[in-house]
């Protein structure tokens, strides 16, 4: 009878084992996939998705620093493939937008979450994490503000599944309006969270586009300090340090030296090229993370308060975009 018992335990064990090496194998295929040309931001989110639906993410407890560090990674090799002139009149174009936006969200997030009783922190990330930079912005301010693990994790999810769904309609949207490239980029760098899905979607419409949205969305990023040192008062906390997105220098020094030394010129395609494999890869983990946990983790009320958020901020920044710029 013991002998049968450790022979079913065995073989149990042996299932086990080989589901979760089906399960590498497959994830390993996809990431390999993703580091290729031929699958784009947004086939490439699907592809998370699904692993996360149906066999899993076998790394997810490295997710979030792996996604950290790659997006940081690839938006400094982008800066290769920009010019300091235009980065400027860009940016210039969009720092009106980025003000007013910013703060209408966050004015809008606290009454929409008052309006709905949600929960104080987690209003207020999903809030800033619409207002500024998605992920960055909660990863940022929820120690500033001692949110809660579940209060980090609904902001997150909540974030992540409009990321998601921006990334798909928001070129179908700027073709079917036939907006410009410096339109698209703007419309982008204020509606979408995540820098990922900003540059997914905005260099699927062109290169110009791609231009104008990083450097908005850099310049947007920025906002997390001083937005944080007001949450630090508002939550009365000033014992946490504020994270400051330090990578945004590189980028910027990589555009000067894109800019004026003449042999970067030259091995800067490399650098863009790898850039683009390393955000496609991003968004692939990033929607491998979105697990049915963390997708039914989210609630109702809070689901609400970002779509809200999210159809304001992107219905207000086209119309003022097509009728104001």
């Amino acid at each position: 009878m013991n002998t049968q018992n450790q022979v079913t335990n065995n073989t149990g064990a042996l299932l086990i084992n080989l589901n979760k090496n089906v399960r590498v194998v497959i994830f390993a295929i996809c990431v390999t996939l993703c580091l290729t040309p031929f699958i784009s931001p947004a086939i490439a989110l699907l592809m998370g998705l699904v692993i996360a639906q149906f066999t899993g993410h076998p790394y997810l407890h490295l997710n979030h620093k792996a996604t950290h560090i790659l997006l940081q990674m690839s938006v400094v090799g982008l800066g290769f493939g920009m010019n300091v002139h235009s980065a400027l009149q860009a940016g210039k174009e969009g720092i009106l937008f980025t003000i007013i936006s910013i703060i209408s969200t966050l004015t809008f997030g606290y009454l929409i979450g008052k309006w709905f009783n949600i929960e104080k922190k987690t209003s207020f990330l999903i809030s800033a994490g619409t207002a500024i930079c998605g992920g960055s912005a909660i990863a940022a301010i929820s120690p500033v503000i001692k949110a809660e693990e579940k209060q980090i994790s609904v902001a997150l999810g909540c974030v992540f599944i409009l990321n998601s769904v921006a990334l798909f309609i928001f070129p179908i949207i700027g073709h079917y309006l036939d907006l410009s490239q410096t339109q698209f980029g703007l419309w982008c760098a204020i509606a979408i969270h995540d820098t990922s899905s900003v540059v997914g979607a905005a260099g699927k419409y062109g290169t110009h586009a791609l231009e104008v949205a990083t450097t908005v969305k850099l310049a947007r990023t920025l906002w997390i300090i001083p937005v944080a040192f007001i949450s630090s008062f508002l939550f009365k906390n000033k014992s946490k340090k504020i994270s400051i997105p330090y990578f945004i220098g590189l980028f910027v020094l990589a555009m000067i030296a894109n800019t004026y030394i003449p042999v970067v010129s030259f091995i800067s395609p490399y650098f863009i090229m790898i850039a683009k494999a390393g955000l496609t890869l991003t968004l692939f983990l990033i929607g491998a993370g979105l697990s049915r946990t963390v997708l039914m983790s989210v609630g109702f009320k809070p689901f609400m308060q970002g779509v809200l958020l999210w159809v304001g901020i992107s219905g207000t920044a086209l119309y003022a975009i097509i009728h104001l710029a």
